[in-house]
């Protein structure tokens, strides 16, 4: 992750979520005092790590953290944490309802339908793509035309701000799509004429 973050260490929830997609049986034990650095944003972390079907936390506890040897402002107090426990609440990864099964399965459906529209049209936009590698190749331009790049992600960022779509979210997508334009444009650059 490239720039500034609220956390001392920026979560990579990807990471635990991709073991457990894995490794199911897998426990997963979530450090929110070492990813957040300061006892501020410990409920958030806490909470997103139990909606996410982790296992459990390991919250760092002192009497009086402020005057903790180590990691003072990670720390809270046993009473705080007897508080953001309560506050946490505990969801279930298995559906029994199958009222509220089929509901899901209908969305999902929803969901895949828009799935498969996403790889469709990356496929067409990796065709332009090769074209592009083509005319480069022919004209002895670089792949890479960083102008170009920082104009697209920028234009990205700033048209999802307006739907509602995180800038993290965009670049992460915006950057893979851009890693596999290049990949494609680069076997196009590399053929024989």
């Amino acid at each position: 992750m490239y720039g500034k973050t609220l956390y001392r260490n920026h979560p990579q929830w990807e990471i635990p979520i991709e073991l457990k997609r894995r490794i199911p049986n897998l426990t997963i034990i979530t450090d929110p005092s070492h990813i957040c650095g300061n006892r501020d944003l410990l409920f958030e972390v806490s909470q997103r790590a139990m909606d996410l079907d982790f296992d459990g936390l390991m919250i760092e506890t002192h009497c009086n953290p402020d005057k903790a040897l180590s990691d003072a402002q990670q720390q809270i107090t046993p009473e705080a944490l007897k508080k953001l426990l309560s506050r946490l609440v505990l969801r279930k990864a298995d559906i029994e309802n199958n009222t509220l099964l089929s509901t899901l399965e209908d969305l999902r459906s929803e969901i895949d339908k828009y799935d498969d529209r996403l790889v469709e049209l990356f496929e067409l936009r990796m065709a332009v793509a090769e074209k592009i590698g083509t005319y480069k190749k022919r004209n002895n331009i670089t792949i890479l035309q960083t102008g170009r790049w920082d104009e697209i992600l920028n234009h990205r960022i700033e048209q999802a701000a307006k739907l509602g779509l995180s800038e993290e979210f965009i670049i992460k997508v915006f950057r893979a799509i851009h890693e596999e334009s290049i990949n494609h444009q680069t076997r196009v650059m590399n053929e024989e004429l």
